[in-house]
Parts: structure tokens; sequence; C-alpha cells
């Protein structure tokens, strides 16, 4: 960790949790996360720095990983007083020479933003700002995501007529349905894997690196037949470190376009429901309006909006 005053601005990593209270002195959803998130080890004192002006936060970032121990995943943290943003871009740099050194490219940067973000001239200036940031150190927009959620007290959607639901058995016959789901698909991260990665790699690291480790129950996870026994697709619904989420679905290729999703779907938030959650939430791209329809069909409200931006 290192200090640099520059203009009468130091810009530093935290001590540690003793100045969480100086690092939330910016709002963010994620402020509650953060006390946490420092305790289980998907964050690090090191991870977190600060620009102050005297005892003044003037700006402030953080990166985050999805599970402990692991290098970090995400820089999901990055505010600016006033539209610092050339402050921003000082402490940025400062900070990823010294808590990445050995980083080929930097952690992706990804923001939680208000469903109508475009719609608020501040908001959108903030956006705005922060995105700015994140350009002038190298970055560049990657993709706009839906944040949806479904809550307890809307309607479960009933069992499927059509399909028949059975347990995920070895890993082997996940990723043996994972590879053919990846045939065509609209999720942006997987299009980009698929340009360095086989389909059978794209899948293999998707499962080891973020399904194997969910400590959810197994059992949740649901592959969906015809009765004949012929697989139609499959879903994972989990619990993370947050939240109950249905983590992936997907339908074969040679079964789409006959509304399958919204039986799929249905299954995995059955399962969480039947849990007693108080809530669901996922994921999908901008862009991916089928599984956007499906999850708005099944009871799920779009709550949020995420940019995803990315070093290469």
């Amino acid at each position: 960790m290192t200090a640099e005053p520059d203009d009468d601005v130091t810009m530093r990593a935290i001590t540690g949790p003793e100045e969480l209270a100086l690092f939330n002195a910016m709002p963010y959803v994620l402020n509650d996360e953060l006390a946490g998130d420092l305790a289980e080890g998907r964050r690090r004192p090191e991870w977190m720095w600060v620009a102050l002006r005297g005892n003044r936060l003037q700006a402030r970032l953080a990166w985050w990983c999805r599970f402990p121990g692991d290098p970090p995943d995400y820089l999901d943290i990055l505010d600016l007083d006033d539209g610092r943003v050339d402050l921003g871009v000082r402490l940025l740099r400062t900070a990823m020479a010294a808590a990445l050194p050995d980083r080929a490219a930097p952690p992706q940067y990804g923001r939680f933003i208000p469903p109508d973000w475009r719609d608020h001239a501040p908001v959108r200036r903030a956006v705005e700002d922060r995105m700015a940031v994140a350009e002038r150190t190298g970055a560049t927009f990657f993709v706009e995501r839906l944040r949806l959620e479904w809550r307890q007290g809307s309607p479960v959607p009933a069992a499927s007529e059509r399909l028949v639901f059975r347990p995920v058995g070895a890993a082997g016959e996940l990723l043996d349905l994972m590879v053919p789901v990846l045939d065509g698909t609209l999720d942006a991260h997987s299009r980009d894997d698929l340009t360095r990665m086989s389909a059978r790699e794209v899948a293999r690291q998707h499962y080891e690196d973020e399904f194997a480790r969910y400590s959810s129950p197994r059992d949740w996870w649901q592959i969906a037949s015809l009765p004949d026994g012929d697989p139609v697709g499959f879903v994972i619904p989990a619990r993370n470190a947050y939240n109950p989420i249905i983590a992936y679905l997907g339908v074969l290729p040679r079964h789409r376009g006959h509304g399958y999703i919204n039986d799929i779907l249905g299954e995995g938030t059955r399962i969480l429901a039947g849990q007693g959650v108080t809530h669901i939430r996922t994921t999908t791209d901008l862009g991916n309006k089928p599984m956007a329809a499906a999850f708005a069909r099944a009871g799920y409200h779009n709550f949020e909006r995420q940019i995803d931006m990315v070093w290469r």
C-alpha cells in the first residue's frame, strides 16, 4: 500500500475494517455488504482505495472476488465526488499499480445502476463519468445487463405439464448439456469466451469457477426432459453469498422455439420458492430479449441494471 499526495489529495488503501465509515461516506447499494465481505475474505483492505483531501473523501474504489481466497473478479465500486473524473483516473491508475502489479489485464468493471438511468440527467452524468474513468485507463464498454427479482407473494409458476424434472447427476452430465446450450447463446460473456475457448472449455470453466463452489444443495439443480426421457434443458437454482438465485438455465438447440424456457424457469423458481425465500435474483443481457421476456412472464421485475466494461 502506498500513499501518494497530489495537489493536497492523498491516495491510499484503507487500513482495515476500522476505516469502513470513511470508505462508506459515499452512498452505494453495496455499502451494507462491505463489512461482511471483509470478514469473509471476499474483499481485502489492500483492494479498497480512497482519495482524501484532509479527512474528506473525494473518490473511492474497490475490487471484489466471488469466493474467499480468489484473486479479484470485479472492480465493483468506483465513486467520484462531483464528477472528479481526472481524480478518479489518477486513483484508479495508482490503485491498479499497487494492488494488481502482476495482472496482464485488470478485472472487469461492473456497476449497478437504476433501470431508468438514461432518463435522469444527474444519474446519467454520474454513470457516464465513472465509465469515462474506466475508459481513460484502457477499458471499453462490454454489455449492459438487466438485474431481475422475483419476490415472495408473487405467483409461483405451476408445475410443468409437458416436461419431467430430475436432479442433475454427475458433473459430466451437466457439462454434456451445457456444451450444446452454448450454441447460439445470446449471452455476451459466453460469446466472448467462445472466441478463445472451445464450448467444452467454456462450460467446464463456468462449472468449476461458479456452480461447483455453491454451498446450496445440488439436488436443486434440475434436468428437464420430455416424457420419453429426451433431455430438453436444465436449470441451476442456487444460493450465493448474498441471495437465492437462478444461476443458469438453458434449452438445447433442437428444442428451442416451443416455449420450454417457461417450464424450466418455472421449475427453478418453484424450487427456491419452496424453500421459503423472500426473493430470487438473476441477470440477463439487455439484448437477450427472449430470456428477459421469459423472466417477465415468470413474475421477475427489473429492479436494477448493470454496466460491464473490460480491459484487454
